[in-house]
C-alpha cells in the first residue's frame, strides 16, 4: 500500500516567500523596472498611491486567480489576448467600485486607473506565474507583487507630500498638516519654513526612486551584482 501524499502548508517557507521576496529582493518597481510610470504619475499625494496600490493588488491577485484556474484550458496562441480580456474586465470592476466609494481620488487618478491594463507588472506575473502555478501559490504571488509594488508608491508619495505641501492625505481621514498651515503661518512656517514645490512634479519621484534603490542595494550588497 503506497503512502498518502502529504500536501504542503498553506505557509510553507516556499509560500511565505512569495509575499517576502517582491518586498525587497525581487521587488517590481525597483529591482525589476517594471509599472515605473505609475510612480511618476500618481504619487503627489499619499491617498492617490495608496488607492493605485490597492487597485494593481485586486487586479494582480484576481487575475492570477482566473489564469491560475484556467491555465489548462486556455490555447497557448491566444494566451495573451485571453489574459488582456481578463484584465480588462477585472479593471472594470476595480474602476466602478472606486467611483461608487472613493469618487474624489477616482477623478484625481482619471485615466490612470484604465491604465492598469497595460501594466507591466500584472501581465508579467500573469505570463510567468500564474499559467504555471496552482491558485493558493498564485494568489501569494500577486498579493507580494501588489505589496511590493504599494509600498514603493507610498514612499514616494509620503515624501513628495511631505515635503511638497506640508502634509499628507490618508483616505478617510482629514489632510493632516504636519509643519503647520501655510495659510495661517502655524508650525513651521511661522519659523520661515517654505513648501518646496519641485517635490510635487514628476521629476522628484525619479531622485526619491534612485535613493530608494541605492538604501536597497547597500542594505541588500548581493543585489550589486543582480
Amino acid at each position: 500500500m503506497s503512502e498518502a501524499k502529504t500536501s504542503e502548508p498553506l505557509f510553507s517557507k516556499k509560500n511565505v516567500a512569495l509575499i517576502k521576496n517582491p518586498l525587497n529582493k525581487i521587488n517590481p518597481v525597483t529591482i525589476q523596472v517594471l509599472g515605473i510610470c505609475s510612480a511618476l504619475a500618481v504619487t503627489v499625494q499619499m491617498d492617490n498611491a495608496i488607492v493605485m496600490s490597492v487597485a494593481v493588488m485586486a487586479v494582480l491577485v484576481l487575475g492570477n486567480l482566473i489564469v491560475s484556474l484556467m491555465r489548462n484550458m486556455i490555447p497557448g496562441k491566444i494566451r495573451i489576448i485571453v489574459q488582456l480580456v481578463i484584465v480588462a474586465g477585472l479593471v472594470i470592476i476595480v474602476d466602478q467600485v472606486l467611483k461608487a466609494y472613493v469618487y474624489d481620488v477616482s477623478k484625481k487618478l482619471s485615466v490612470f486607473v484604465g491604465l492598469i491594463i497595460t501594466n507591466c507588472i500584472i501581465m508579467g506575473r500573469l505570463e510567468a506565474f500564474a499559467l504555471g502555478n496552482k491558485p493558493w501559490a498564485s494568489i501569494l504571488d500577486g498579493v507580494g507583487n501588489g505589496f511590493g509594488y504599494g509600498l514603493v508608491l507610498v514612499i514616494v508619495a509620503f515624501f513628495k507630500e511631505l515635503f511638497g505641501s506640508g502634509a499628507l492625505t490618508i483616505p478617510g481621514f482629514e489632510k493632516f498638516e504636519i509643519f503647520g498651515n501655510a495659510t495661517d503661518m502655524t508650525g513651521l512656517y511661522s519659523m520661515g519654513y517654505m513648501d518646496n514645490g519641485l517635490m510635487l512634479l514628476p521629476p522628484s519621484s525619479l531622485f526619491i526612486v534612485g535613493i530608494y534603490i541605492w538604501v536597497q542595494k547597500y542594505r541588500n550588497p548581493d543585489l550589486i551584482e543582480s
